[in-house]
């Protein structure tokens, strides 16, 4: 089974309309028109358009798409304070929330057209962002699965917890996970297919691929295309394969 996939997008309108246009590319040369194209989650934050973001794969997906678009932990973040009361992630650091400096929730909500008042208070700002954001878009981001499969692979934002059935992994192992997943080399059942921990390039390690290439601190986009446990590299010369580390 052929499956593309994208990582960390991050707000970056631009990037995820270039790793597509690759997708297309490959697409044509191979004559598949069918495969699903999964995004990996952490679609929103950091970046300038998640607005922009989150309305390219809103009008895929009415199109009829075969596009699967996962949660990440930033996603979390943002649903959670979409919510009628809204929640602060307790993986966060003491101190930190959406708004803090670096996360993203600012970039977000400027993508709207809301900027955060002086003083503000979170119900305020919640009511306002509530009203101004579209209702699509609220149920989009509030709805986003945290993990899919196929026959061979699992695809997911963060990783999974080694040794523990899909069905009983915590929602936030799927989005915040690091080294506990990273650490353990055995078999996993299927090649799990992850993002959530940025790394210099797309890396194989045998029993994951690591997707997250940096989008969210500003570098491209590298989506892959994924067949049986072989990895490549979309790049405008084509295919590039992805050596097992």
């Amino acid at each position: 089974m052929r499956v593309y996939a994208i990582g960390d997008v991050h707000g970056y309108l631009c990037e995820l309309e270039r790793a597509h246009a690759l997708i297309a590319a490959d697409r044509a040369r191979t004559g598949d028109s069918t495969a699903p194209v999964v995004h990996i989650g952490d679609l929103c934050d950091r970046g300038p358009d998640t607005r922009g973001v989150i309305a390219f794969l809103l009008a895929g997906l009415e199109r009829g798409e075969n596009w699967i678009a996962l949660k990440g932990n930033h996603d979390r973040m943002m649903a959670w304070f979409l919510e009628q009361s809204p929640r602060i992630d307790p993986y966060m650091i003491v101190g930190w929330d959406w708004f803090h400096e670096g996360v993203g929730g600012r970039e977000t909500l400027a993508s709207y057209g809301i900027e955060i008042a002086e003083r503000e208070r979170w119900f305020q700002l919640n009511a306002r962002a509530r009203r101004l954001i579209p209702k699509a878009h609220l149920q989009f981001v509030q709805g986003l699965p945290c993990w899919w499969e196929t026959g061979e692979h699992i695809f997911v934002h963060a990783g999974i917890r080694p040794g523990v059935p899909m069905a009983e992994q915590t929602e936030t192992d799927l989005v915040w996970i690091r080294h506990e997943f990273h650490d353990d080399p055995r078999d996993h059942g299927k090649l799990v297919i992850h993002g959530h921990t940025p790394v210099k390039e797309i890396t194989h390690y045998g029993n994951r691929v690591n997707l997250d290439v940096g989008a969210g601190y500003g570098k491209p986009l590298v989506p892959v295309v994924i067949e049986g446990g072989d990895v490549w590299a979309l790049t405008q010369d084509g295919r590039v394969a992805v050596t097992r580390g």
